[in-house]
């Protein structure tokens, strides 16, 4: 059993910055892409950024300039550093993780962003 474990989320004010990490757990696997999503309140879950294990990212455009993702191979960690916070970032972020032949979600951490 695979479980997704996630830390760093808050309270922060905008403009200022926040570090999310996921770290994977269990049994023994093999980690392929890893991703943060995110779900504002009324809102779809929508893809944030992912990483693939050979470090290909990719960004969704609201946050591209401002979020970086990153992964630790030796931990089974994927991080998330968020920069220059905006209000409209407000939301519960889960981490993504592909397992063959699995995708496995966290079970969520808030981020919410004051103006």
């Amino acid at each position: 059993q695979v479980q997704l474990v996630e830390s760093g989320g808050g309270l922060v004010q905008a403009g200022g910055s926040l570090r999310l990490s996921c770290a994977a757990s269990g049994s023994r696997f093999s980690l392929n892409t890893m991703a943060w999503y995110r779900q504002a309140p009324g809102k779809q879950r929508e893809l944030v950024a992912s990483i693939t294990n050979g470090g290909a990212t990719n960004y969704a455009y609201p946050v591209k300039g401002r979020f970086t993702i990153s992964r630790d191979g030796a931990k089974n960690t994927v991080y998330l550093q968020m920069n220059s916070l905006k209000p409209e970032d407000t939301a519960v972020y889960y981490c993504n993780a592909e397992i063959p032949p699995y995708y496995y979600w966290g079970q969520g951490t808030q981020v919410t962003v004051s103006s």
